[in-house]
């Protein structure tokens, strides 16, 4: 990235470096090479973290390319403790040396691993050699890929390919003892916060934690724990304001995202072993009979559905900037939340979502066979993503399927209706505090909220769909959007709430020579067709009752899907103070903007 920020916002240590920039690259088509001593021939300069895919990286090379390599050299520095090498994200599987020793491997292409390298170091203090091998088989369907076609080109609803590191590499110093981990857990009816710390390295029998956490400038809490075997989980008790408005200034909500400060102390007896500052939040998210709640209240879900891409670099975002701006663009747009379809986002996202007040459902990157192997990769990196962003506020739904996509034949095969049922079964076990969506679109069983996909592009039908006297009946056993049957035998509607997740798609591009290249699920011609039509949508799903919410398709124009609000590089495709008023279910005199 053009700006290099702190790449993990929840747990932040001052002693950090970037080792983005520009790395030798190879692919390496013909299977050549096995090891960094190999004489691998470097053909290519390579710009970390984007993609030999994005014209960013340096590369732009959209072709197939099973296994590629890395290496650039690095300065450790000289200091006691441990040396912690972290990867961001890495698309698919990595295997990592440190001056040809391996120091990790790691399958996964949206989480992050890291490496103890202290033993791997040169003792001289001099240039060290950091060498990493990725395979990422572009016709593997058995693997979590997400929007990544697995065509040539780009077709339909698929994009291009993410090969590699796509996240920040970087370096931290840590003492021999060090916090590993570190867990919030908002208890809103007892104005609590969970805290759990887990320490790693050498432990000792006396460790103890210090926890202090503020509300801007006021102290709210310094406690004091004892580390029993290498953790210390402890509930912390808030003074409780009493009165609703002096409450409401402490609750985190997208109106008032309100950031309690934290920082954690390791210490063995008198001496200071480790320091990390934090953040969390106190707010609460759960489901009462048809409403999603927030803090205790109903809270009606605008969200917009977002797939993360950039058109020059892809996965990646170009700057840390450009990460807030995506939430602010989100939320002047009149939107609360966002859907992020198909992706792990970066941590940087979520800090700012965290910090300006954005609601965001995280989704599972699916597959696309099913098979048992199948399984087994999404199930160990999704339980990576919660353990990543469970301490985010802003994280309110997870989402393991989304249109039975890895498991196509949800009707008639039982293995795939247990895939479903397990995976919602462990998302619950994983974090009980949020809501989890098991299959998003249709074919539900196992979920908490009914997500339903529904792109009829005429209001008044869509209306005539969703304003039924009788929906279990009408819209469960009869009405079949996207000629899919809502709900699977054995699991009716039990009252969840209902939110339109997917709906709209009109596609619009005020180059009429882009259209033939382009698609959505409708079109519009001019600017002001465009903005009667999602007008007249938005106030349908507005005025809907049955909907505890909707997700719009989409937030920004996506390689050949122009169905976004706003075009590829972000720009509004109508005034955005339309798009808000729209958004929002509000009148606003167009005359005056």
């Amino acid at each position: 990235m053009t700006d290099f920020m702190y790449p993990r916002p929840q747990l932040v240590r001052d002693n950090w470096t970037s080792l983005n920039g520009t790395w030798s690259f190879a692919f390496d088509d013909d299977h050549r090479y096995h090891l960094p001593t190999d004489e691998i021939e470097w053909t290519h300069q390579i710009t970390v973290p984007f993609a030999p895919e994005a014209k960013a990286s340096g590369i732009g090379d959209t072709g197939f390319h099973k296994v590629c390599w890395y290496r650039r050299e690095f300065d450790a520095g000289v200091g006691e403790g441990r040396v912690m090498l972290h990867f961001g994200a890495v698309d698919y599987s990595a295997r990592v040396w440190v001056n040809d020793v391996l120091v990790a491997e790691h399958e996964g292409g949206h989480t992050p691993f890291t490496a103890d390298i202290s033993t791997a170091l040169r003792g001289d203090g001099g240039a060290q050699v950091l060498t990493v091998q990725v395979t990422d088989d572009p016709a593997d369907l058995a693997k979590p890929r997400g929007k990544q076609d697995w065509l040539l080109e780009p077709h339909s609803i698929w994009y291009p390919r993410t090969t590699g590191i796509w996240q920040t590499v970087w370096l931290e110093r840590v003492s021999d003892t060090y916090i590993r981990s570190l867990r919030w857990t908002p208890y809103f009816d007892g104005f609590e916060i969970g805290c759990e710390i887990l320490a790693a390295g050498d432990l000792e029998e006396d460790l103890m934690v210090e926890v202090k956490i503020w509300h801007g400038d006021v102290l709210l809490a310094d406690d004091i724990y004892k580390l029993v075997g290498q953790e210390a989980n402890r509930k912390i008790a808030l003074s409780d304001p009493g009165i609703d408005d002096s409450r409401n200034e402490m609750l985190w909500s997208p109106e008032r995202p309100t950031l309690l400060d934290a920082e954690v102390t390791l210490r063995y007896r008198d001496r200071l072993l480790d320091t990390v500052k934090s953040y969390t939040a106190l707010r609460s998210v759960n489901i009462n009979r048809d409403r999603f709640m927030l803090n205790g209240r109903p809270y009606p879900l605008r969200l917009v559905l977002d797939q993360g891409y950039w058109p020059d670099t892809l996965l990646t975002a170009p700057s840390d900037e450009a990460l807030r701006r995506d939430v602010e663009l989100a939320k002047a747009m009149g939107f609360n939340g966002v859907r992020k379809h198909q992706k792990i986002e970066d941590p940087r996202y979520l800090y700012w979502a965290d910090k300006l007040g954005l609601l965001v459902w995280e989704e599972m990157p699916s597959a696309y066979r099913f098979s048992s192997r199948a399984i087994t990769r999404i199930v160990r990196e999704w339980t990576e993503a919660i353990e990543r962003d469970y301490s985010h506020p802003c994280v309110i739904v997870w989402v393991p399927f989304n249109e039975s996509w890895g498991v196509p034949n949800l009707t008639s095969t039982q293995a795939h209706r247990n895939a479903v049922e397990a995976l919602y079964h462990l998302t619950r076990t994983l974090d009980a505090t949020r809501p989890v969506i098991g299959n998003d679109g249709w074919e539900a069983s196992a979920t908490d909220i009914l997500g339903i996909h529904d792109y009829e592009c005429d209001p008044e039908k869509l209306r005539a769909k969703y304003e039924v006297a009788d929906p279990v009946r009408t819209l469960f056993d009869q009405r079949r959007p996207g000629g899919r049957i809502l709900t699977l035998d054995g699991f009716p509607h039990r009252g969840q709430p209902i939110v339109l997740t997917e709906f709209g798609g009109i596609a619009f591009d005020k180059s009429k020579a882009k259209e033939a290249g382009t698609w959505g699920y409708s079109r519009a011609h001019t600017e002001e067709e465009f903005s009667q039509l999602y007008s007249s949508l938005l106030k349908v799903v507005n005025e809907t009752f049955m909907f505890s919410g909707f997700c719009y398709t989409q937030f920004a124009d996506t390689f050949q899907e122009a169905n976004g609000l706003l075009y590829a590089d972000r720009t509004p495709k109508i005034p955005i103070e339309q798009i808000s008023a729209a958004t929002r279910g509000t009148r606003i005199d167009v005359t005056r903007i």
